[in-house]
């Protein structure tokens, strides 16, 4: 698991911050699950998560590949969790 969440180092900045950019959408979709559950705990901390890879992706993958490592390693351990607790996906999120 730990090889497959390294960002390796022959990518370029640009591809690396892909990579943050689609765990962050891929959390933000486990959120909405989450929400549309009932576990409105785990949806805000997959939502805030989310939204701070968003907000601070360029500057991690610049700056500080290690910590963008390790913040990756999170967000993956975070949706494999929910994935491992929820193993039947929703067909809709609709809320009426």
């Amino acid at each position: 698991m730990e090889d497959r969440t390294k960002i390796a180092e022959d990518l370029s900045v640009e591809e690396r911050e892909e990579i943050l950019i689609d765990i962050a959408r891929t959390l933000e979709g486990t959120a909405r699950e989450a929400f549309v559950e009932g576990n409105q705990q785990f949806a805000a901390l997959s939502a805030n998560m989310a939204e701070a890879i968003r907000i601070n992706a360029d500057e991690l993958v610049r700056d500080d590949p290690e910590q963008a490592e390790k913040l990756l390693q999170q967000a993956v351990a975070m949706i494999s969790q929910f994935n491992a607790t929820h193993p039947y996906r929703l067909i809709s999120t609709a809320v009426h």
